[in-house]
């Protein structure tokens, strides 16, 4: 299977970064706006063309209260939606430790010949883990994003 990670890979979240700014993070408005996260071309077409010699599936550090709104976005970008890994609503560890315990224990029982994420900590991670990864560089980076993802660990 290859896998893939949503936020900054497939999904475009610049339009709800603004959720995270300091002095205020609000998690919940910023994970309610990803339903309207614009496509990002590069990944998708990555994605696609991995689809067709592999199954695709995805890590994600969104919550598994997502779920609803994340698989309607996969399905409207003509993606499967089907292998859907998200981490559990309370888990407040950095994805730089989740996302490669998810992807451990996938491991046992399916094949993963790729992996494809923006998070240069977590690619490091599946680096580390034995993984082959492609490092999602098509979108922006937000200094925001990525200190609250450390700090407080929600995606």
């Amino acid at each position: 299977m290859a896998v893939f990670d949503l936020d900054g890979t497939l999904a475009d979240v610049r339009n709800r970064i603004h959720h995270l700014e300091p002095p205020h993070k609000d998690w919940n408005a910023f994970f309610r706006a990803a339903s309207h996260d614009p496509p990002l071309a590069e990944g998708l077409q990555l994605a696609r063309d991995w689809s067709e010699s592999c199954d695709l599936a995805y890590v994600t550090g969104r919550p598994e209260r997502c779920r609803r709104d994340t698989v309607r976005w996969l399905t409207a970008q003509g993606l499967p939606a089907r292998d859907l890994w998200m981490r559990a609503d309370n888990d407040r560890r950095p994805a730089r430790v989740t996302k490669p315990e998810i992807l451990r224990g996938l491991a046992q029982s399916r094949t993963v010949a790729v992996v494809v994420d923006d998070d240069t900590r977590v690619c490091a991670a599946y680096r580390a883990a034995g993984f082959h990864v492609i490092e999602a560089n098509w979108a922006p980076r937000s200094d925001d994003l990525e200190r609250a993802q450390e700090e407080t660990g929600r995606t």
